[in-house]
């Protein structure tokens, strides 16, 4: 592979990291400040899906920056688990960028340039995690984006935003500690952390202490981001960020960063053999479970949109970490697009959200009577993607779940198909009253007199492109990003890599 294409996941890191740059540079001038951040966007995205050629193929794109201590060195490969996360992450920073610049100028938001800046760090982030080679990158990357995304959650920096950043910082900065901790255990084993589809820990089989130290270590370090009960409670406290870091928050790099940890830790450091002979996927099973109902449950009594949408997040993060769990290849296929299913659906109803938001002025369902009259371009994406967070064909989530509940069957573990039909209802619950309330009710005249009608362009139309590609993604799953291939590899490699 010539040096171009090696140099190319690095490119992908770097160029968002570069950015905050001339993003706070132009801190004094909007126009430009935000024209970088738009540039950076889709630069990254280009790089990103620049690899993925070479990864469909087989010829893996690598970069190794320097050794951190001897034989363990800072280094990313855009395989292709890594590479599914990376044209998630960056292909939704392009529309998450055009909607924050409708929804900061509409709400006339102060601290704008340190909130561009810290997107863009965290995007370079979270495309460090994606693209990590080995554990020891995964974690610094996996802590940077908790740094990053800190001011985000703390942006109005009144009382609530402050200790909703600190509980963040206390739950995620624990939970990279864990991590550290297991790194440095393997470390003084010898075991430079390499991922390796299938896992990498085989020469420590029937060392149950050690096995059960570093695997309880890592799900916990993941489990959070994960927002695994009962580690989740950080993630709706952090809802009093501005909308468009919910989405970010949500959708695009800290819960899947969990999220795909849990993709790693199971399929390439411990491996399917080793969790069968320790059991330790049966116990992932059950808190992933009790998570995914709960959420769902919890979710119906949220009258705060924003919150019931957290609690749906929380939910379906954990249909992710239940495919994994469920040692068969269609359940891994499954997990994988239902990463990409939730982070384009939730984002445009994070979207519809902070629209409704920064126009009507209204956050609680109970005050969303006829919004669709007034609001319906906004309203009719948050019907699409209600009908795809509920599974129904042809959206991308009614795929993920099939996959996931054709795991489950082949798994013979039906117990599971019924906790993921259960949960579907449960998602229609909790979103279709929403949508009947915003279309079948007259509108509730504004208090001021003011006329309620769509938000600005700039966030209209990022979110009526979510919305469709939802349902795009469904009917043509690999859509020119892949995504149903690279799903496919990384079962296939997991699975077969197993004794």
């Amino acid at each position: 592979m010539n040096l171009f294409p090696g140099a190319l996941p690095l490119l992908a890191i770097a160029i968002p990291m570069a950015a905050t740059v001339p993003i706070l540079v132009c801190g004094r001038r909007p126009n430009l400040r935000e024209s970088w951040s738009l540039l950076a966007s889709i630069a990254t995205a280009g790089t990103v899906l620049a690899m993925l050629p070479g990864t469909l193929s087989g010829q893996i794109a690598e970069s190794r920056l320097f050794e951190l201590i001897p034989g363990v060195a800072i280094a990313f490969r855009a395989d292709p688990a890594g590479m599914l996360f990376a044209l998630l992450a960056s292909g939704l920073w392009i529309p998450t960028t055009i909607y924050s610049i409708g929804y900061m100028r509409t709400l006339d938001e102060g601290r704008q340039t340190r909130y561009y800046a810290a997107f863009a760090l965290s995007l370079s982030s979270a495309l460090g995690v994606a693209l990590a080679a080995n554990l020891i990158t995964f974690v610094l990357f996996y802590e940077l984006l908790t740094l990053a995304t800190y001011p985000l959650v703390t942006h109005h920096e009144d009382d609530t935003s402050v200790r909703a950043g600190r509980r963040y910082l206390i739950y995620t900065l624990s939970a990279g500690l864990a991590l550290i901790a297991a790194s440095a255990w393997l470390l003084s084993l010898g075991i430079d952390g390499t991922f390796v589809a299938g896992g990498f820990l085989q020469e420590l089989s029937g060392r149950t202490g050690i096995l059960w130290g570093l695997f309880l270590l890592m799900a916990c370090g993941v489990g959070v981001k994960a927002a695994v009960m009962p580690l989740h409670s950080w993630l709706p406290s952090a809802m009093v960020a501005p909308t468009p870091v919910s989405a970010l928050l949500h959708a695009v790099a800290v819960v899947k960063a969990g999220a795909f940890g849990f993709v790693r830790v199971m399929g390439f450091v411990f491996g399917p053999a080793l969790l069968a002979e320790m059991g330790a996927a049966q116990g992932v099973a059950v808190f992933a479970a009790v998570t995914l109902m709960l959420g769902s449950i919890i979710a119906l009594r949220m009258d705060r949109l924003k919150q019931r949408l957290a609690y749906s997040t929380i939910s379906h993060l954990s249909y992710i970490v239940l495919g994994t769990a469920i040692l068969a290849p269609a359940a891994w296929v499954g997990a994988l697009l239902h990463m990409v299913a939730h982070g384009v659906t939730k984002i445009t109803l994070f979207f519809c959200a902070g629209a409704i938001h920064a126009n009507a002025h209204k956050d609680n369902v109970s005050q969303l009577d006829g919004i669709g009259r007034q609001m319906p371009y906004t309203m009719t994406a948050f019907a699409l993607a209600s009908l795809g967070m509920a599974g129904l064909p042809p959206f991308m989530m009614f795929a993920s779940k099939w996959y996931l509940g054709s795991g489950a069957v082949a798994a013979n573990m039906n117990p599971i198909l019924a906790v993921y039909i259960l949960s579907g209802i449960l998602n229609a619950a909790y979103l279709f009253p929403i949508v009947f309330r915003a279309f079948a009710k007259p509108p509730v005249p504004d208090p001021d007199g003011h006329e309620i009608g769509e938000a600005s362009p700039w966030m209209v139309a990022p979110l009526m492109v979510t919305g469709v590609l939802a349902l795009a993604l469904g009917v043509f799953p690999d859509l020119g990003f892949g995504f149903l291939e690279l799903a496919t590899q990384v079962a296939a490699s997991v699975m077969e890599a197993t004794p």
